[in-house]
């Protein structure tokens, strides 16, 4: 209980939430933001503190960008997690990472880890490569190292150029609704669940495993919209866009494996969900 918890992107969206929960259960934690230096170069995690569990948030993101700059993407991923791995061997301590949705337009409906990876964008091929070394690294190291395929998450202190931040933005300043697709479907889980999720991921004693992370359950955008303008008491036009090029048409993520290994499973529906998150 008294380890040392190294938290990259700790000023990101995940990571003030997880510093919060942390620091509020008197957790020991040392937080890396981006002023303390580039993740990508050694001479960063050089003089990293000493710590038993990182939890490695700070990655490139947004899959709009990884199109346009696919090289920033995969020097600042990439080479951000070999350098958490080195980090980590030479330190003896376990590794939490952040993956993402890495299946593309599967048939397979709910998606379990087992399902064929289908890379569609640079950030997911960034990601997957990440992964692919994580295995090698516990293989020949011994490194415990847990990795966690993030669905869709939503929550305070996300960016508005998010789905649902923007769709909020948009309904407070009384705009049209425009969305790029209202029949793409979802698996949208609350940020307060994911954080436990991933407290639970700093007990956890398996040396390699890789756990979906999602609510469990699909919406439509248009059903996101619908919800969120009866609780916003709204009644705007919505305008959606044809699909993006490589777009993903649903997510659903089978989360047994996560329910079994972490003891864990959602508390918030969406509508829950998004009602804290508004208020």
């Amino acid at each position: 209980m008294n380890k040392n918890i190294l938290i990259t992107g700790a000023k990101g969206f995940i990571g003030q939430h997880l510093v919060l929960n942390l620091v509020k259960n008197k957790r020991k934690i040392i937080q890396i933001a981006r002023n303390y230096g580039d993740l990508s170069k050694e001479k960063t995690w050089n003089k990293m503190p000493k710590a038993n569990i990182v939890v490695h948030l700070a990655s490139k993101t947004f899959i709009p960008d990884s199109w346009n700059n696919p090289l920033e993407f995969f020097n600042t991923n990439i080479n951000s997690t070999i350098l958490a791995l080195e980090y980590c061997v030479k330190r003896k301590a376990k590794l939490i990472l952040m993956s993402s949705y890495l299946y593309g337009n599967t048939k397979k409906i709910p998606t379990n880890e087992k399902v064929q990876v289908n890379i569609d964008n640079p950030y997911h091929l960034s990601k997957k490569i990440c992964e692919d070394i994580c295995k090698i690294y516990s293989k020949k190291y011994n490194l415990k190292i847990t990795i966690l395929r993030l669905f869709n998450t939503y929550g305070k202190m996300q960016k508005n150029s998010f789905l649902i931040p923007s769709i909020i933005h948009q309904i407070k300043n009384k705009k049209i609704i425009k969305v790029d697709n209202l029949s793409t479907k979802r698996d949208f889980l609350y940020i307060d669940d994911l954080i436990e999720a991933i407290v639970k991921s700093i007990s956890l004693d398996k040396k390699f495993t890789i756990l979906n992370i999602g609510s469990g359950k699909s919406y439509s955008v248009k059903e996101i919209v619908k919800i969120m303008q009866k609780i916003m008491k709204s009644n705007l036009k919505v305008k959606g866009k044809s699909p993006r090029p490589h777009e993903i048409f649903n997510t659903l993520a089978d989360i047994k494996k996560a329910k079994k290994n972490l003891n864990w499973e959602p508390k918030w529906s969406l509508k829950q969900g998004l009602k804290n998150f508004i208020s």
